[in-house]
């Protein structure tokens, strides 16, 4: 068979493989992971012991009592027990953000806090991050960027033939096209799905899902409009999120029930928390 006709099989079998087999949770949609859940949950506990050796945790109640109320009612109707869900407070404030690792390990910078305002708008980052978990987004991308690899090396197989200045363009075409036409965009809808189930997810704690408009809201004046532009980022402008979010809530607000003991307390507020950037 010529490289062409390797190229061909190479493209008809990613196709094949990325036609789904996992389904993510509220959502139902179909997703191509590779790796088993043991396996992720042991990269997230060996990436989140790097983060408590690497990072300045911050012990103050201030922030971490309102992070382990808020995010012990959310990871309890996450409902998934095999996960050890833990909850820390990074100390940098200039960092507006968020993240979560596999199997449960979610860490909050202070500098969150003044802009997630009230413990309402720190469900909101608290039910995103919790839903990544849950969806398994750290394992697909891994997933995907192998399946990537693969294709990438198809593609200069099918162009060796060129020459090597004709399989170089191509390569540099593929980089191109992969980061904009199919990763950017993939993580985009990662991200816009973390957010659809985390409203749920907030809603069923006992949360108000409308609260997310109002957190988007703030993380736009935050960022004073710096940033890519969308369909170069790997997350949804704010005001995307914002639109998407009004479309949402009606649905989270199904799954809303007050619950005995959630208050929406203030957060504390920083000094110096100038940088903002999405949660991932």
């Amino acid at each position: 068979m010529g490289h062409s006709g390797w190229t061909r099989v190479a493209l008809l079998g990613l196709i094949a493989a990325l036609s789904g087999c996992a389904t993510v949770p509220y959502t139902n949609r179909s997703q191509f992971i590779m790796m088993s859940e043991s396996e992720d949950l042991a990269l997230g506990a060996d990436a989140y012991r790097q983060v408590l050796t690497q990072a300045k945790i911050e012990r103050d109640p201030r922030f971490t009592e309102p992070l382990q109320r808020v995010g012990q009612r959310i990871a309890a109707v996450a409902d998934k027990p095999s996960y050890k869900w833990e909850f820390v407070v990074i100390d940098d404030p200039n960092q507006v953000n968020a993240f979560c690792l596999p199997g449960g390990k979610v860490a909050v910078y202070t500098g969150l806090f003044p802009v997630a305002r009230d413990e309402d708008g720190l469900a909101v980052v608290i039910g995103h991050e919790v839903a990544h978990a849950l969806a398994r987004h750290g394992a697909e991308r891994m997933s995907t960027g192998t399946a990537l690899n693969v294709l990438g090396a198809a593609v200069a197989i099918g162009a060796g033939t060129q020459g090597g200045a004709a399989q170089q363009a191509a390569m540099s075409a593929y980089g191109l096209g992969a980061q904009v036409g199919v990763a950017l965009p993939f993580s985009r809808s990662q991200e816009s799905e973390a957010d659809q189930i985390g409203l749920i997810l907030m809603a069923k704690a006992g949360y108000d899902p409308a609260a997310g408009i109002g957190l988007w809201q703030r993380m736009e004046r935050a960022s004073g409009g710096k940033g890519p532009p969308e369909w170069l980022s790997t997350h949804p402008a704010p005001t995307t999120r914002q639109d998407d979010m009004r479309g949402w809530i009606k649905d989270a607000m199904q799954y809303y029930r007050p619950q005995p003991g959630v208050t929406n307390a203030l957060l504390p507020s920083l000094s110096g928390a100038a940088t903002a950037a999405a949660p991932r």
